[in-house]
C-alpha cells in the first residue's frame, strides 16, 4: 500500500534504496581530495563511513530503524547537522523531488565555504534530473556512473542562489488539502490515499479497550479509529519516520492517543485489543511483499489472546499465507479491483 515506514536491521528495511553505494569512491578516485575536516551523511541507511574519507563522521536521519542501526556500530546520528561545519556532505537521494531537494538544501547549510556536496542515487530515483538542475545552480565538477546510478560532486561556492534557500522552505512541513499537517515525502502527503480511506470506511465503532497503528504516518488512519469508536481508552499510533510522528502528533489531537517514534516490527507495546495497519509494501520501485508481511508478524505478539488485526493491501499482495502463520483465524472483509481489507483473529504465540 505505501512507502517505508519502520523496522531494524534485521527485517526487510536492510533493502533500502537509501543506502550508500560503492560510488562513493569514485570522486576521490577522479582527483577529488579526502576531506581534512568533519563530515555528514545524510539517509545512508546501512553505511559507517571511515577514513580516508572523514574521521568525523555524523549521519543524519529521521528513520528510526537506521537510527537504532547506526547508533548500535557506534556511529553518530542526528536529526539534523550543525551548520557550517562540515567538509564534505553526502546526500542519498530521497524519490520524492520536493524532499530529495530539502534534503540538498540542508546539506549544503552543513557545508562550510569550499566544502564538498556529494550527490548519490540511482537513475529510477531522479539522480539524472537533479544532477541537471543542480548544474543551472552550482558548479558541478564531476560526475561518475556505477551500477545503474550516478554520483555528483559539487564545491560549496560560498553563496548560495536563492533557488536553494526556496527548497529548504518547500520541504517543510505544512497544511495539505484537508488541513492535516504533512510534509514532502510522506506517504501521501496530499491527502488520504484510497486504501487507507477503504479501511477507514470499514473501522470498528464497537472497538474497545486499547488499539494500535502500526506504521502510522501522519496520522489519519489513527485519527479515523479514535473518532469511529468512542470506546477505544487508548489509541497508540507507531511511526518510523521522525517527521510523519511529528506531524501525527500535530494532528491527532484526541487525548487518547499516544504518537511513539519507533520501530513498529520492534515495537515492545501493548497488549492491545486492536491493531491496524496500511503497511509499507516498497522502499524502491519494485513492491516487496516482505515488509508488510513483517508487520503482520510482529502483531500476535502486541496483541492480546482475542485481539484482532485489520489491515488494508493492494490486492495482488501475498499476505494470507503469512497471516495463516501467524493466526488461528482470518478472512477478506472487502475486496475490490485495487484493494483489500484483511482481518485476522486468534494470534498464534511462539
Amino acid at each position: 500500500m505505501r512507502g517505508a515506514t519502520s523496522t531494524r536491521s534485521s527485517a526487510p528495511w536492510k533493502k533500502s534504496s537509501r543506502i550508500l553505494t560503492d560510488r562513493l569512491s569514485l570522486p576521490f578516485e577522479a582527483g577529488l581530495a579526502p576531506p581534512a575536516g568533519p563530515a555528514v551523511v545524510f539517509d545512508g541507511t546501512d553505511v559507517l563511513l571511515a577514513p580516508p574519507f572523514a574521521a568525523d563522521v555524523l549521519h543524519v536521519t529521521g528513520f528510526r530503524p537506521a537510527w537504532d542501526r547506526i547508533a548500535a556500530a557506534g556511529g553518530r546520528v542526528a536529526l539534523e547537522a550543525p551548520a557550517g561545519a562540515a567538509a564534505i556532505a553526502i546526500v542519498c537521494l530521497l524519490r520524492d523531488r520536493e524532499a530529495a531537494r530539502s534534503r540538498i538544501a540542508e546539506a549544503l547549510r552543513a557545508l562550510a565555504p569550499g566544502g564538498w556536496l556529494l550527490l548519490d542515487g540511482q537513475k529510477t530515483d531522479g539522480v539524472d534530473t537533479m544532477i541537471r538542475t543542480l548544474r543551472k545552480l552550482l558548479p558541478v565538477a564531476g560526475v561518475a556512473a556505477k551500477a545503474h546510478g550516478k554520483i555528483a560532486w559539487i564545491e560549496h561556492p560560498g553563496a548560495l542562489p536563492p533557488e536553494i534557500p526556496a527548497w529548504a522552505e518547500a520541504g517543510r512541513t505544512r497544511a495539505n488539502a484537508d488541513g492535516l499537517l504533512t510534509a514532502p515525502g510522506m506517504f501521501s502527503a496530499a491527502r488520504v490515499d484510497p486504501g487507507t480511506q477503504l479501511l477507514i470506511e470499514h473501522l470498528p465503532a464497537d472497538a474497545k479497550g486499547r488499539a494500535a497503528d502500526l506504521g502510522a504516518g501522519w496520522g489519519a488512519l489513527g485519527m479515523a479509529l479514535l473518532a469511529r469508536a468512542p470506546g477505544l481508552e487508548s489509541c497508540d499510533l507507531i511511526e518510523a519516520e521522525h517527521a510523519a510522528a511529528e506531524a501525527a502528533r500535530a494532528n491527532v489531537t484526541d487525548p487518547r492517543a499516544r504518537v511513539h517514534w519507533a520501530d513498529a516490527t520492534a515495537w515492545t507495546g501493548g497488549p492491545y485489543d486492536l491493531i491496524v495497519s496500511n503497511p509499507p509494501f516498497h522502499v524502491s520501485r519494485a513492491a516487496d511483499p516482505s515488509l508488510g508481511q513483517a508487520f503482520i508478524a510482529a502483531a500476535p505478539r502486541l496483541l492480546t489472546p482475542r485481539g484482532r488485526l485489520l489491515l488494508v493491501a493492494n490486492r495482488q499482495l501475498p499476505y494470507e499465507r503469512t497471516l495463516d502463520a501467524h493466526f488461528r483465524k482470518r478472512e477478506i472483509l472487502v475486496a475490490d479491483s485495487r484493494y483489500k481489507i484483511l482481518a485476522a483473529d486468534q494470534p498464534r504465540r511462539g
